[in-house]
């Protein structure tokens, strides 16, 4: 009798998709449904990004269009305001699946985001510096 290298002899059939160290494993393509871009509108989530609830945020748990992935984001969110990056440590997911999951949960009308403010709109440098002298020489 042969034994499949994937599972010990003391497990049960489909056993192969739980590691005893890592957990369960399951392929980031299956939480997104193969979709590696977030939603069709595109939106680029940057790690520093503020994702929080929306105050009219629809009531997750009878809403079937939401995988589990879905609500555990839903509910990290609704503690108190996190990044992208701490969210995907916080639901221990990789990133790129939790920008598609937030993808998706943005178009529902279940969160926010804040993006953080572009390089071009912050203040010169040399007029930052200005302003400590000027503080410096008070």
């Amino acid at each position: 009798m042969t034994e499949d290298s994937t599972s010990a002899p003391h497990e049960p059939p489909g056993s192969q998709w739980y590691d005893h160290e890592a957990g369960p494993l399951v392929r980031p393509y299956a939480m997104t449904g193969g979709r590696t871009a977030p939603g069709p509108s595109g939106v680029r989530f940057d790690l520093i990004a503020l994702v929080s609830l929306h105050i009219g945020a629809p009531d997750t748990d009878g809403d079937t269009s939401l995988g589990p992935e879905h609500r555990t984001l839903v509910e990290l969110c609704r503690t108190e305001t996190q990044s992208v990056a701490e969210l995907a440590a916080g639901a221990d997911l990789p990133v790129g699946v939790v920008r598609v999951l937030l993808g998706d949960l943005l178009e529902l009308g279940h969160v926010t985001v804040s993006r953080p403010v572009p390089p071009a709109q912050l203040p010169d440098e040399r007029i930052l510096r200005e302003v400590i002298a000027g503080l410096r020489a008070l």
